[in-house]
């Protein structure tokens, strides 16, 4: 079954986050639907945080499930979902880890995504990790990465997934305004030195 051309928000979060709990906690995968809802509201480690119901899961798994993204099994009292994502999208498993890392934390640089993944999958460098990102942001099935114009006063650029189609930039007037604030904040800044100086001096000149 071809892949979904785009996925919402909700299906993206579920699918990383059955990803992210397939490696950190093993014991406890497939998950159910109710550690999966509280995976998906997790405070901590997600950009952005969300709100996702019961429903709103489910509705997310069962159009998972019919692109075969989302495994559905039978426990002994309850069903539990298991993600098919690298089978799907024919991805190895660093491309995976990722995606996953992508979809839960934001755009982020190579230096925070290497970080951010290890739980999912250890890099050996920061160049193997680049090298996985330009794979994703070239697959002639489709792009799955991008990568973003600098932000100003940004030292590096930041990758994001296009697994929910292309993300929003910044406004092309909001550039200027950063700019011109860490501008004006460096100015007073050398004012603040500059004065500090001449009083420096001016206290000398009394003493003599």
């Amino acid at each position: 079954m071809p892949v979904p051309a785009q996925l919402s928000p909700v299906e993206a979060r579920v699918l990383a986050v059955l990803i992210e709990k397939a490696a950190t906690v093993p014991d406890t995968y497939p998950m159910s639907l109710n550690s999966l809802v509280t995976g998906c509201n997790q405070k901590t480690a997600r950009d952005p945080v969300m709100e996702v119901s019961e429903s709103e899961a489910l509705e997310a798994l069962d159009m998972l499930r019919s692109h075969d993204l989302v495994i559905e099994s039978s426990g002994s009292r309850v069903t539990k979902y298991s993600h098919n994502m690298g089978r799907v999208y024919q991805l190895p498993t660093p491309s995976v880890a990722l995606l996953a890392t992508l979809i839960l934390r934001g755009p982020q640089t190579v230096a925070e995504l290497r970080a951010n993944s290890e739980r999912l999958y250890r890099f050996a460098d920061a160049s193997s990790l680049e090298a996985f990102l330009a794979e994703l942001a070239e697959r002639s099935a489709g792009a799955l990465t991008l990568l973003l114009p600098r932000a100003p006063g940004a030292r590096e650029s930041r990758w994001a997934h296009l697994l929910c189609g292309t993300p929003s930039l910044p406004q092309a007037g909001a550039a200027p305004r950063v700019a011109e604030s860490s501008g004006l904040a460096a100015e007073v800044a050398a004012l603040r030195e500059e004065v500090a100086a001449l009083r420096a001096e001016v206290e000398a000149l009394k003493a003599r």
